[in-house]
């Protein structure tokens, strides 16, 4: 059984962490990165011994541990925290949040790279139409359930934004947490789960990309430029921009719950403070744990 879960939250780097944490000796992490089994019914069904066989392999005396945005996915997955305090009491919980608008936005292109935003939906429609894309930037509510089973001081608060800016202090502040005793190093690579690199998926596109032998044949044949441009026609051709309205719209409803967790943090949390707040302070620590 894993020592650890990183919960979240969407769109917050959790892939890119799950990679540098699997590079450590000493470490083993789930494959595949989000089995989703205490959110997921259909995974939850299969029972406890499917999800112990992830883990069964590992090397007996590593950490092991797994990545499941799906955790922190209130109100779609409610019964998450229960189960997992259930049958993972000790496991120790990394939760990772980064600007709310900046996710939202993020999360946008990920759902309209999987159908489920429609094509002619524009951003300022889809916050309106889609309230997940809020909900999951609501981090102080997505945090109770798991605070209410397993306290402060088995959760770890992670800023994206520092996690991104300076990455060796904030993976290796990570490790003391999940006591990770050998050295630890921050590897240079590609950043993984890339929302502006996501193509839009579909029959075709599934076809195409899902063949390993018609894989090796179109890198071999079709020159990489022309596979670039026909890659540009199932992205996202620039960023979506939030109008002033929505913008507006999104602090009214959002800055309720950073309140929360500024509460929380002993910090001062606004949308429009955020970026701010995270980088000019220090390392986040749960107000009870720095009044203790």
């Amino acid at each position: 059984m894993p020592d650890f879960v990183i919960i979240g939250a969407m769109k917050c780097a959790t892939s890119t962490l799950h990679d540098q944490l699997a590079r450590l000796p000493g470490v083993s992490m789930s494959e595949p990165k989000e089995p989703n089994f205490f959110s997921d019914d259909a995974n939850w069904q299969r029972g406890i011994g499917w999800y112990k066989g992830l883990f069964e392999s590992m090397p007996a005396g590593d950490l092991k541990g797994e990545s499941s945005t799906h955790y922190t996915k209130l109100p779609a997955y409610p019964d998450c925290a229960a189960r997992m305090a259930e049958n993972l009491p000790d496991a120790r919980l990394v939760y990772v949040m980064r600007d709310p608008i900046d996710r939202i936005v993020s999360q946008y292109i990920h759902e309209w790279s999987q159908r489920v935003i429609d094509d002619g939906c524009t951003i300022d429609d889809a916050i309106r139409a889609h309230p997940m894309l809020i909900d999951y930037s609501r981090y102080a509510m997505q945090l109770t359930p798991f605070i209410e089973r397993f306290g402060y001081e088995r959760i770890l608060p992670v800023f994206f934004e520092r996690l991104m800016g300076d990455p060796q202090p904030e993976f290796e502040r990570i490790g003391r947490f999940l006591g990770i005793t050998t050295p630890m190093r921050w590897e240079t690579a590609p950043a993984q789960n890339i929302s502006s690199e996501r193509q839009r998926r579909g029959p075709l596109v599934d076809a195409v990309l899902g063949v390993p032998l018609l894989q090796k044949l179109r890198r071999a044949v079709v020159p990489e430029s022309v596979r670039a441009r026909i890659r540009s026609q199932w992205t996202m051709p620039q960023r979506p921009q939030l109008s002033p309205g929505s913008i507006d719209y999104l602090h009214d409803l959002l800055d309720p719950d950073m309140r929360n967790l500024g509460e929380m943090l002993g910090i001062t949390l606004t949308c429009s403070g955020f970026k701010h707040a995270v980088v000019s302070g220090g390392a986040p620590e749960w107000r009870s744990a720095v009044s203790a």
